[in-house]
C-alpha cells in the first residue's frame, strides 16, 4: 500500500465472532493517511443507498 492512501474498506467479513473488514486495519493505519474501519465506516452509507435504490424502484414499478 502507497504510504498516505486513503483507504475506503467496504468489505464484511466475520473472524472468530467479531465483524472484520477486508483490510487489515492495524497495518494499514500506520501507512494510510485515512482509513475507514469495519465496523462503523461505510455501512450506513450503503444501508441509505440501498433504501433509496429501492424507494426509486418501487416507483418505477408503480409507473
Amino acid at each position: 500500500m502507497k504510504e498516505g492512501a486513503i483507504v475506503i474498506d467496504v468489505g464484511i467479513n466475520r473472524v472468530e465472532g467479531k465483524i472484520v473488514g477486508d483490510v487489515e486495519f492495524e497495518v494499514a493505519k500506520e501507512r494510510a493517511s485515512f482509513i475507514t474501519p469495519v465496523p462503523g465506516g461505510v455501512g450506513p452509507v450503503t444501508t441509505t443507498m440501498l433504501l433509496k435504490n429501492t424507494v426509486e424502484a418501487a416507483k418505477l414499478q408503480a409507473k
